[in-house]
């Protein structure tokens, strides 16, 4: 099984700053189909994948900061369930 809550919030503002001005987005995992969305704007968006009758799903949780680490945590336990 994949690691979960591997991602904390000074890991996120490090990677923001690091992604602002980059040529593509890319993903911070933070386990369980949790992930935040990096564009090079420096905006940050929370998803989540999953997936139903066999078909991958992503489900937008929110804007990081708007949405925190520990908020995100828990709308994507909720989805679980």
């Amino acid at each position: 099984m994949a690691a979960t809550n591997t991602l904390s919030d000074k890991a996120i503002r490090a990677a923001i700053k690091a992604a602002t001005g980059r040529d593509k987005p890319h993903a911070l995992n933070d386990g369980g189909g949790l992930s935040l969305l990096l564009q090079p704007t420096g905006a940050a968006w929370w998803r989540l994948r999953y997936w139903l009758s066999g078909r991958e799903n992503r489900l937008s949780l929110g804007v990081y900061p708007d949405v925190s680490l520990a908020d995100a945590r828990t709308r994507r336990d909720q989805a679980a369930n």
